[in-house]
């Protein structure tokens, strides 16, 4: 009887310290949910700057926490590759990202991935799309924390490009499925615009 007393002890402790370490001192990493919406589309109405927005949570995998200093999102489009690196998110306003600390109960808000003022032009052509967000964590490589496969159509790139419009793709739980729509945007757009053009001004 004291070889099992002290054997289901033995375990017991074993699977407290395994906990503690997981939860205390492992730092995790760092994880999002499944966005809401994903938009594709110019930075307010009839802007030229081309921009990709997430609405997504952002938690880490332990009660430590992380740090991220940075994130940017790479659209793939056949053999076309581009980075979306100037990142704006919603904290009590929009601010430009510079550091974010996630813990276990996560961050809900939106995000906004531009490209940079080098005068690379881009057009949101029809055809299939592979969108992959990464995070770079403090003293680490980034890393891909998700991906997508998304489609625009003909029709949706052409009134893109006549309207300024966006595409928005929502999530629809019941079917696991986006679903595509074309959108002008909020009239606020223009303000929206604005107010991340003078953010990315500041940085430079």
């Amino acid at each position: 009887m004291d070889y099992i007393t002290l054997t289901i002890s033995l375990i017991a402790l074993t699977i407290s310290g395994l906990t503690f370490w997981l939860t205390r001192i492992k730092s995790g990493v760092v994880k999002m949910t499944r966005p809401t919406v994903i938009f594709f589309g110019p930075d307010g109405a009839g802007a030229e700057h081309k921009k990709v927005f997430i609405r997504t949570l952002l938690y880490s995998t332990s009660d430590k926490g992380k740090y991220i200093q940075n994130m940017f999102v790479r659209l793939q489009r056949g053999e076309s590759v581009q980075n979306f690196n100037v990142w704006v998110y919603d904290n009590n306003g929009l601010v430009r990202g510079s550091g974010l600390f996630i813990n276990k109960n996560g961050i809900a808000c939106n995000h906004h991935f531009l490209m940079p003022k080098d005068g690379t032009k881009y057009d949101f052509l029809a055809g299939k799309y592979l969108l992959q967000v990464f995070v770079e964590s403090v003293d680490e490589n980034p890393k891909k924390i998700f991906e997508q496969r998304l489609a625009l159509t003909k029709n949706q790139e052409d009134e893109m490009k006549s309207k300024s419009a966006g595409t928005y793709f929502d999530w629809a739980p019941n079917t696991q499925n986006y679903f595509s729509h074309i959108d002008t945007g909020p009239k606020k757009d223009k303000e929206l615009t604005n107010l991340i053009e003078k953010l990315m001004d500041e940085k430079e």
